[in-house]
């Protein structure tokens, strides 16, 4: 795997005492990680990559094991509150960040995680700028934070549908990667994953919703209008795949067509990622070994 070269970031300082942030760890998945500076395209990415695993048994065990260093990480994240985690899902529609969130994170204590769903901004969301109702909620330290859907929905689908004008959201990529670069100087690691399914399984599971009455809820006459617009989706999401991956807010291209496989893959990026930023319980008070409790 390759090494990373460091993208310092340099913060506003004086001339003489420039502060520089070097950026948070992540681990190297050549196969996933979008590289800064080299585009990927989506159609050259198979949704159907499984790694040689054959079924959902033949993870069951390394899942678990990655579960259980998240739950013991993040432990220590809360208790340090130094730093904290924010990660971000993306994904067509059926896409899988619901599943995602559910069979990643079971055995985190929720008193330690926030899950945060956005969808069409309120009144008075839009009369602020795009990122303002994403940047509070971002993560206090000690915190993960997931991110359900993000301030990537002001470069998808207000591109897609015409909302605005490419005058307005194209040069939101350079909004969206200062904004980061700034999360990434207050110690907040960020980790974005675009769940990469493709067209036919996006209508297997719609298909499969129509079929179950039970899932009926999930389904909308709207997700055949969304589907309809598949390419235009696809060209945005490349695009700024490709314009805001960086070294300290990388993006993952989740092959997501089997969700036990989406599962494994954000897990061990997760559980690796918490691992390099080395959370540490912090020093017990000193001479609690002479301390014996009073009846």
């Amino acid at each position: 795997m390759p090494d990373h070269a460091p993208d310092p970031v340099s913060a506003a300082a004086a001339p003489e005492q420039q502060v520089v942030a070097s950026p948070p760890p992540h681990p190297d998945y050549p196969g996933y990680r979008v590289e800064p500076g080299t585009p990927i395209r989506l159609a050259d990415l198979s949704p159907d990559e499984t790694e040689g695993y054959a079924a959902k048994r033949d993870v069951k065990g390394e899942l678990a094991a990655h579960r259980e260093r998240i739950a013991e990480l993040q432990a220590r994240l809360y208790a340090e509150q130094r730093q904290s985690l924010l990660i971000v899902l993306q994904a067509m529609d059926t896409g899988g960040k619901d599943g995602a969130i559910k069979h990643v994170f079971q055995g985190v204590n929720p008193q330690g995680c926030r899950v945060w769903s956005f969808k069409a901004p309120s009144v008075e969301e839009s009369g602020h700028d795009f990122l303002w109702r994403y940047h509070h909620r971002t993560p206090s330290r000690g915190m993960i934070t997931i991110f359900n859907r993000s301030h990537y929905e002001d470069v998808l689908v207000v591109r897609v549908k015409g909302f605005v004008p490419e005058a307005v959201w194209r040069p939101r990529y350079d909004a969206i990667c200062d904004f980061e670069r700034t999360l990434a100087r207050e110690n907040i690691v960020v980790l974005k994953f675009f769940l990469h399914i493709s067209k036919d399984e996006q209508k297997r599971r719609l298909q499969a919703r129509l079929q179950d009455p039970n899932k009926h809820w999930k389904f909308s006459s709207n997700d055949l209008k969304e589907r309809a617009l598949w390419d235009d989706y696809q060209r945005a999401f490349e695009d700024a795949l490709n314009a805001t991956s960086s070294a300290y807010a990388p993006w993952y291209v989740v092959p997501a067509n089997k969700k036990w496989f989406r599962n494994l893959v954000i897990a061990r990026t997760i559980a690796d990622t918490l691992e390099a930023m080395a959370p540490r319980f912090p020093p017990a008070e000193p001479g609690l070994d002479q301390i014996v409790v009073p009846d």
